[in-house]
């Protein structure tokens, strides 16, 4: 009889450690990065850090299911290693040598995935259930709807254009105006006035025009 009971003990010690173990069935493994993500406030990994973590999962485990009754003490911790790596299983209450099944855990975790990283004061980058894909946050929706930003941008451009090509076209005008009067101006200046074929310097004056080939004989036979 106390063979039998020795032996009933030591199958019970024996079946945790079968249930969670590396890469067992429905087991997953949890990788930290606390000094990563709080740097100088980075706390230990210990005892009551661990206490916690089964908590955790095991609140999610009963807020998954509302029928669940699911103890801190059906979450099974194995494999913990330094650098905060370990491996977790969650029991049945009702039959403590079964395991819960994997998807439901998986379901559970990602549905409070927020509020264990939260616990831990981590993300889903330095809190990682590595067979466990990551939550994603709802995307951001601007408080401008999209449709509206894209015809602003578009009526900036038309606008733009229309304005580029008036002020395009005013410059042309001024320069097709400006062109003539340069040339009439060029033209004014080349022009040299002929008078007994001998080229001479427009003069105006009131009197009419003095031809200076003959000032000089004018001044000597002008009398005193």
């Amino acid at each position: 009889m106390f063979r039998l009971l020795l032996l009933a003990a030591s199958l019970a010690a024996a079946a945790p450690a079968q249930l969670c173990k590396p890469d067992a069935q429905n087991a997953f493994k949890v990788r930290l990065s606390i000094k990563t993500a709080l740097g100088e406030n980075a706390y230990a990994w210990d005892a009551h850090e661990e206490y916690l973590f089964k908590a955790m999962v095991a609140f999610a485990m009963r807020r998954y299911s509302s029928k669940s009754s699911t103890q801190i003490a059906n979450v099974l911790l194995c494999n913990v290693t330094d650098r905060v790596s370990f491996w977790f299983v969650v029991t049945d209450s009702s039959r403590n040598l079964t395991a819960v099944p994997g998807r439901e855990v998986e379901a559970a975790i990602r549905m409070s995935r927020h509020r264990i990283n939260s616990a831990f004061l981590l993300s889903d980058r330095t809190l990682q259930f590595l067979k466990i894909t990551s939550t994603l946050s709802p995307p951001v929706e601007p408080s401008t709807p999209v449709w509206l930003i894209v015809f602003g941008v578009v009526l900036c451009l038309i606008v733009a254009g229309i304005v580029f090509l008036i002020v395009g076209g005013i410059r042309q005008h001024k320069k097709r105006n400006k062109e003539p009067r340069q040339a009439e101006a060029v033209e004014e200046k080349a022009e040299v006035a002929m008078e007994n074929g001998i080229p001479c310097e427009t003069l105006e004056v009131k009197g009419g025009r003095l031809n200076g080939g003959f000032a000089a004989e004018e001044e000597r036979f002008t009398p005193l």
